[in-house]
């Protein structure tokens, strides 16, 4: 019986708490990929991108048992957000000015011929109208600062203003890189209040740091983590 790899139990990077913010180092993970522009909720190239994502990554992982012998959960979605103005995640929330790139990771022993046949497979009956699109790359994040979300994605902006102005510059470091989510909840299925979405920051020293180690815990009730 081949045994099932499940990423979500298996990495330390898709471990969060609610009201537990941590410095986590994240591994280079290869990722589907698809970028967009605007509102998720009024864009239609959201549920586009979404809608092409998951047939090319189930017929991944049926290729993957079935010719290599290795079988695994395929991962939650995720999302890297980014806007000219980051206020707009944490004060404006002016949706319309967002970028994003929706993701599906898939396993390191997923290579570029096995991609390549998904994705034709993919497209042979109801093609995704974004499969032109979609790559497969890697993802390099390192040291990022994370928490686990419970609720609306509108009611993010708490956490991130706490996250962004308080954790991390309590820690000795700033911000690098793009606004990650990942989406433990189908938010096309549970209601918004019970949603689970880790947020996650890729951070890096500033200069002076004062340092913070792998793993070290923020509670958002003290100040820098004392």
């Amino acid at each position: 019986m081949t045994t099932k790899t499940d990423f979500k139990k298996s990495l330390d990077s898709y471990q969060a708490r609610r009201d537990r913010f941590r410095i986590v180092d994240v591994p280079d993970l290869r990722y589907l990929m698809v970028d967009g522009h605007g509102d998720p909720n009024t864009s239609t190239a959201f549920a586009d991108a979404v809608q092409t994502l998951y047939p090319v990554a189930y017929k991944l992982k049926f290729a993957s048992k079935r010719d290599l012998g290795r079988d695994y959960v395929v991962p939650p979605l995720e999302g890297l957000w980014w806007a000219e103005d980051m206020d707009s995640f944490t004060t404006a929330r002016d949706k319309s000015r967002w970028d994003w790139t929706l993701m599906l990771m898939v396993p390191d022993w997923i290579d570029r011929p096995l991609f390549t046949a998904a994705v034709e497979l993919a497209g042979a009956k109801n093609r995704p109208k974004l499969l032109d699109g979609l790559r497969m790359e890697t993802l390099s994040e390192g040291r990022c600062a994370q928490t686990l979300h419970v609720g609306s994605f509108d009611d993010e902006a708490d956490v991130l203003r706490r996250m962004h102005h308080e954790f991390i510059p309590g820690q000795g470091l700033r911000m690098t890189g793009t606004h990650h989510e990942i989406y433990l909840s189908d938010f096309r299925r549970v209601a918004p209040e019970k949603q689970r979405t880790i947020l996650r920051q890729p951070v890096t020293e500033r200069e002076n740091p004062r340092g913070a180690s792998t793993g070290q815990a923020f509670d958002p009730g003290t100040r820098n983590g004392q």
